[in-house]
């Protein structure tokens, strides 16, 4: 009992405590970069002089410098500065000091009283010119320390009596760059805070400097004003008058800078009232200022009077018999300043004479008045536009076009009174400013009507051999008023002459002439009985409807008769015929048109007739119903998505407006479906699967002995699986892995081809991305032999999650139920990392996830490129030598690309299979309005020698990178970097779109003669 009692005892009482080993942290090895700062100290230390000295500094700046070693490189630059007796090295050093402080992650503010004892310390002029530019770049860094701002400006306002001009310059600009309105008085105890100067606010102290004797310290000091208003510090009334006597200044830059100010100025005191000089007259300071500006458009400098006219237009609070008067070179009545009856009877009776009443009239007021007493606007400033519109310089005769084009658009009246003007811009010898005035007369057509004068003057310029002229024009005549029918028969005849000389620009002229009738019905309908050449009594003969000149006349009068219900009265039997033919071949350019008793016109287009909205609503009730797939079953719901993307593609195709809609929605369903029947195969195979690794598991426990003796399980059952169903298990991989491809095209498509998405739209996008993504991680499981590569798969797939999580972290509440949210349910599982259950749970996900709903922003346009040149119906081949090149003309419109410079790409496909992709010059495109583009450009083919013409494809390619979409990483760069040449981030996908159709062009290379 003892013995028992103290073994029981030993066994309460004795413990064995195993200490776990303390790990002993492994040494791991730093990489230490050698200090910035302690090289250029033993370089500048190497120096036996001030040009080795300048060499070194010379090389350092060349290199880059990390944000964490700036303070103790400037530390360097500091200490060898005080000990430099060379203005040179100090100035190289000083500039040194501006360019560190721009570095990215450093913060200037430690350097700044270091430089301002430098500054005050600093005898050489151009060295302190220097340092104060240093401390401008400093203190820009700095906008949100108002301490450091006041310091900067407190020590440019002791420097600005300097002798030096460029002092004062550096020092005009730092009070207006970081002057305060009411800057305080300096700090330092050496009294100069006190004095007048640094006692009044910074404009006051700027505008003392107009003055000065230096031209370039006059131009800073306007323009140190100019930012002081920039920067919302309001500027006195009181230096109107400094300003405009600096109009009359002998230096180009003073008065340049002076333009600006006077119009700063009338803008923000337009309705005070100012004397005349020389007069008891007062006038508005908006209507003086533009006088004087008026009076700048006849200045010696070419480049004042650009200055001057182009600020002309942006001076909309003028009275408008200012405005009017710079049209006419002769002074208008209602500025002369006359005297009246009363002022001439009291000199009369001043001077002691009375009339005589032997002459008639003799005391009436007269209208002839002397130059010399006209005051309300200088005489010079007269026809201030004339004299810009034939100036020398086409830079000055743009800048008067665009200036009346912005006056014109807010004063009906003035557009009308400027229309001559305008019209005659168009002779111009340079064919940018012919351009210019064509886009401008164009942006002023709801204010004009054109009268036949006019008219004729303007369509002269059809003849021109500018193609960029001939269709801006085109442009011009679509939204342009014309006064008669007279007008609308000469503009068709020349735009009938335009189409046989340039036989190109038929496209073109066909849209011109439908909305010329489109936009004057009534006076086309006297005309038709001549244009389509009937007879009340004698049948006419039936025209050619391959005469391009014939289906314009044919687009003018059928896009008039839609506004003119008894047009179609006149119209003969072939007319009909004719109109059904051009309904269905071109029916972007013949509207729809109710023909009483004619079959062939009714129901030919019913989405047209039914409206945008009714579509509108057909779209959204194809969308709701989608809703319902989830209570369906496979087949069905397969059907039903089969029928939705139907109808969305034939609405499409009738309603051009929502073209762009429609077709997103039915490419995003076709990849939804294209998941569903690859998650239906994948389910039939894991079942498969599985019933096999059920038979495999029950023969494996009947005889475990000799599994584990031939072989490993899992080798036995991946064997047995394979050799079960190797063709059935062989094609249902092909197929789901080209559908999961195609998945994955579609999805880029729908990321940058389409337009005007929104965040959530580009979510959804991603989301139909990272399910393909999946798919294909799951589907190469099943052939990847080896753990390696699969993996890595593995390892890039979370890593896409992830980025996706991060992107569209605000979207995830609108993705529940979908494949993403079920990740999220598994992400406890996903911490392990094991591909096997990576694959599993994305197996699950995959089969589990619903339909995400698609809700649509309120515009979506897609990408879309039509090529007009080469038209692919000529049968006569290009023939060149083999070895050779051949040039093809290629012009093509563009609609609703984002940035086509860079993204849009020909393609050649040749007959034995090569393909050349050529990237158009930038020059190549052009801009006819808003979300349009025009490419028009050569395309050089060579090829060896054919037996026989062939046929060689041309098309155009979208090109695209995933990383387009997102920011660059702003990594830390070197003061001499940029991000221009950097390369695409890892892992970005680029691939280009086809979005055209092709066009088939006939070759021939034959064989060099020898």
């Amino acid at each position: 009992m003892a013995a028992h009692l103290k073994k029981r005892v030993y066994e309460e009482f004795s413990r064995v405590v195993q200490v776990p080993a303390e790990e002993v942290p492994s040494k791991k090895l730093r990489l230490c970069k050698p200090s910035k700062s302690a090289a250029l100290h033993v370089d500048l230390c190497k120096a036996a002089n001030a040009t080795d000295a300048l060499q070194y500094l010379l090389q350092f700046a060349r290199k880059p410098v990390e944000a964490e070693s700036v303070e103790g490189v400037v530390r360097i630059l500091l200490e060898h500065y005080y000990k430099e007796a060379d203005s040179c090295v100090r100035l190289k050093i000083a500039s040194l000091l501006g360019v560190l402080s721009t570095t990215p992650g450093f913060s200037p503010d430690c350097i700044v009283e270091d430089v301002v004892t430098a500054v005050a310390n600093e005898k050489s002029h151009q060295v302190l010119a220097q340092l104060l530019d240093s401390l401008l770049t400093a203190g820009t860094q700095l906008p949100q320390i108002p301490a450091v701002a006041a310091r900067l400006a407190d020590v440019a306002r002791r420097h600005l009596s300097d002798a030096s001009f460029g002092v004062r310059n550096k020092c005009l600009q730092l009070l207006g760059r970081l002057g305060a309105a009411d800057s305080p008085p300096g700090k330092d105890g050496d009294g100069l805070g006190t004095s007048a100067g640094a006692a009044r606010d910074v404009p006051s102290v700027i505008s003392d400097y107009f003055g000065d004797q230096d031209p370039r310290v006059r131009t800073a000091a306007l323009k140190a004003m100019l930012q002081l208003h920039e920067r919302g510090i309001k500027i006195q009334q009181m230096i109107y008058e400094q300003a405009c006597r600096l109009l009359a200044d002998d230096y180009e830059q003073v008065r340049s800078a002076a333009v600006q100010m006077v119009w700063v100025l009338s803008d923000l005191y337009p309705e005070s009232i100012v004397p005349i000089p020389s007069s008891n007259e007062e006038i508005r300071l908006a209507d003086d200022a533009f006088g004087k500006i008026s009076h700048m458009v006849s200045d010696g400098s070419w480049m004042v009077r650009a200055q001057a006219a182009k600020t002309l237009g942006s001076m909309s609070q003028v009275s408008p018999h200012f405005l009017e008067q710079t049209l006419d070179k002769k002074l208008m009545s209602d500025l002369r300043r006359k005297r009246t009856a009363h002022e001439r009877a009291k000199e009369l009776f001043a001077s002691g004479e009375f009339s005589s009443g032997r002459k008639w009239a003799d005391d009436a007021p007269k209208e002839k008045v002397d130059t010399n007493t006209v005051n309300l606007i200088a005489s010079g400033a007269c026809g201030a536009f004339v004299h810009g519109l034939e100036d020398e310089m086409f830079e000055v005769r743009i800048a008067a076009v665009e200036a009346l084009c912005r006056l014109a658009r807010s004063s009906p009246g003035f557009a009308e009174k400027c229309l001559d003007f305008l019209v005659d811009m168009f002779n111009d010898e340079i064919e940018e400013v012919r351009l210019q005035s064509i886009h401008v007369l164009r942006e002023i057509s709801t204010h004009i009507t054109l009268r036949e004068d006019q008219l004729d003057t303007v369509l002269a310029v059809l003849e021109d051999s500018s193609r960029d002229i001939r269709e801006a024009l085109h442009e011009l005549l679509c939204c342009t008023n014309v006064s008669t029918k007279e007008c609308i028969q000469l503009a068709l005849l020349e735009l009938l002459k335009n189409l046989n000389k340039y036989p190109a620009d038929r496209n073109s002229v066909w849209k011109c002439l439908k909305f010329l009738g489109s936009r004057h019905p009534m006076l086309v309908l006297p005309l038709v009985p001549e244009l389509l050449s009937t007879h009340p009594y004698f049948d006419t003969p039936e025209p050619d409807m391959d005469d391009p000149a014939y289906i314009a006349v044919l687009v003018l009068v059928f896009n008039a008769a839609k506004s003119c219900p008894t047009m179609p009265a006149l119209f003969s039997d072939h007319t009909f015929r004719h109109y059904a033919y051009l309904r269905d071949s071109l029916s972007y350019l013949v509207p729809p048109l109710r023909l009483p008793g004619r079959k062939q016109v009714h129901g030919l287009d019913s989405a047209d007739c039914q409206g945008v909205e009714s579509a509108q609503l057909f779209l959204q009730q194809s969308l709701d119903r989608v809703s319902t797939i989830q209570n369906l079953e496979a087949p069905g719901a397969q059907d039903l998505l089969i029928f939705i993307i139907r109808d969305l593609q034939r609405l499409g195709q009738l309603q051009t407006e929502l073209a762009g809609a429609a077709d997103f929605c039915a490419t995003y369903l076709r990849c939804q479906l294209l998941l569903i029947k690859v998650t239906a195969v994948t389910r039939r195979f894991s079942q498969m699967r599985g019933g096999l690794v059920r038979r495999v598991c029950a023969r494996a426990h009947a005889a475990p002995t000799n599994l584990s003796v031939v072989r490993p399980f899992p080798q036995a059952l991946q064997e047995k699986l394979w050799n079960v169903a190797v063709p059935l298990c062989l094609e249902q991989n092909v197929t789901a892995t080209a559908a999961a491809q195609q998945v994955l095209e579609e999805s880029y498509k729908l990321e940058f081809m389409y337009s005007g998405l929104e965040s959530r739209q580009v979510a959804v996008i991603h989301h139909v991305r990272l399910q393909a993504k999946a798919l294909q991680l799951v589907l190469s499981a099943r052939t990847t032999h080896g753990q390696d590569p699969l993996v890595s798969a593995c390892e890039k797939f979370l890593q896409e999650l992830d980025s996706f999580h991060r992107l569209f972290a605000a979207e995830l509440p609108h993705l529940q139920d979908g494949f993403v949210d079920k990740l999220v349910e598994a992400t406890p599982r996903l911490a392990s990392r094991k591909p096997s259950e990576l694959v599993n749970i994305l197996q699950t996900s995959l089969r589990h996830s619903a339909l995400l709903p698609l809700t649509l922003p309120p515009q979506i346009h897609r990408a879309t490129a039509n090529i007009i040149e080469p038209t692919g119906e000529s049968d006569n081949p290009l023939k060149f030598t083999s070895g050779l090149v051949v040039a093809l003309d290629v012009d093509a419109t563009l609609e609703h690309v984002r940035d086509p410079h860079s993204s849009v790409k020909v393609e050649v496909v040749y007959p034995d299979g090569q393909s050349h992709v050529i990237h158009p010059k930038p020059g190549d495109f052009r801009n006819p309005g808003p979300q349009r583009h025009r490419l028009i450009t050569q395309v050089y083919l060579s090829h060896g020698a054919w037996t026989e013409p062939c046929q060689v494809e041309v098309r155009l390619l979208l090109a695209y990178s995933s990383s387009s979409s997102s920011s660059p990483d702003d990594s830390k760069l070197a003061w001499s970097d940029s991000l221009d040449d950097l390369p695409p981030p890892e892992g970005a996908v680029e691939g280009t779109i086809a979005f055209s159709k092709p066009v088939k062009v006939f070759i021939m290379p034959k064989p060099a003669r020898r």
